[in-house]
């Protein structure tokens, strides 16, 4: 199998969309909006040389055959699951009305890469690993929406005009404060560095106090705020990853946020497994391969683009 260059930076916002494309292309029943669009976008250079590529690399993935006849009921269910974890992955980033919301953001960041931004009132918020926001200011209220991936909100005090960041259904009101927000699980996980801020999720309120965390989201109610090490909880900034008895499945979402390309875990079971580690956030694919060690896991490398793990 062919070895595949790991992408430059400058190329993930292409790749992240002809993955898209490429899989509602495979689905079929584009509407004649989504044809046009899709014409659009590949009639860029670095776009139709990025859909090319990922075209090759998704026939490797089809082309993956077992190798022992004796062991092909075995492998041919571990290459449902994989498949089952492909399209599961590509559906999280190929659905058009999450490329369109990505599109709305102010600011963005690519897998990899973290950036400062200075808002107009002083404020501060910096941008983990393919994350993104929008920023919606007005004469009343300083509002902004995390769209993708963990930021961390360095607020400047104005009482006249409230910061609220919008995620995952819910909304973040600053006390005078500075905090972190990563999108996790279908929800969202707010971790206070200073001061404290008010949650509302599900028609209530809930404050959490410095050097606390919780959960809250569209799916369920927010958590009891917990203690947390704030340093261990916000490492990213620093460049590090921090894991302490995480799930693997959660492990894996927040390496995909610095990892050029796509992390597969096969199945439920293997996403349960349990990972403890410090991992520089520079290196996700030398953190993929010390968990696989330590889980003792089977992994495929498509290059370093598309990893696979399985138990």
């Amino acid at each position: 199998m062919a070895a595949h260059k790991d992408p430059a930076p400058q190329e993930s916002a292409s790749q992240d969309s002809a993955v898209a494309w490429w899989v509602r292309r495979d689905a079929g029943n584009m509407s004649s909006a989504e044809i046009a669009a899709f014409e659009a976008w590949v009639a860029d250079r670095a776009n139709a040389a990025a859909f090319t590529y990922i075209c090759a690399l998704c026939g490797e993935v089809k082309a993956l055959k077992p190798r022992r006849v004796d062991a092909l009921a075995a492998r041919r269910r571990r290459r449902m699951a994989f498949a089952a974890a492909l399209a599961a992955t590509l559906a999280a980033v190929a659905s058009f009305d999450t490329l369109r919301l990505l599109w709305s953001a102010d600011f963005r960041t690519a897998a990899g890469e973290t950036r400062m931004v200075a808002l107009a009132d002083g404020s501060k918020v910096q941008l983990g690993g393919k994350s993104a926001i929008a920023v919606h200011y007005a004469a009343g209220e300083r509002s902004l929406t995390l769209l993708e991936g963990e930021a961390f909100f360095d607020v400047a005090p104005d009482a006249a005009r409230p910061f609220v960041v919008t995620a995952a259904g819910g909304s973040v009101t600053a006390l005078g404060t500075s905090f972190d927000i990563a999108l996790e699980n279908d929800g969202a996980r707010v971790t206070v560095a200073e001061h404290k801020v008010a949650v509302a999720s599900h028609g209530e309120k809930t404050i959490v106090e410095e050097g606390r965390q919780c959960d809250f989201g569209p799916a369920a109610p927010t958590s009891a705020p917990v203690p947390v090490a704030v340093p261990d909880a916000t490492a990213w900034r620093r460049g590090k990853l921090i894991f302490v008895d995480r799930p693997l499945g959660e492990v894996v979402d927040i390496l995909s946020r610095y990892h050029r390309g796509y992390i597969i875990v096969a199945s439920d079971s293997t996403r349960r497994l349990r990972v403890t580690g410090v991992f520089d956030a520079a290196d996700p694919i030398g953190a993929l391969r010390a968990i696989e060690a330590s889980l003792a896991l089977d992994a495929i490398h498509i290059g370093d683009y598309l990893v696979a793990l399985r138990g």
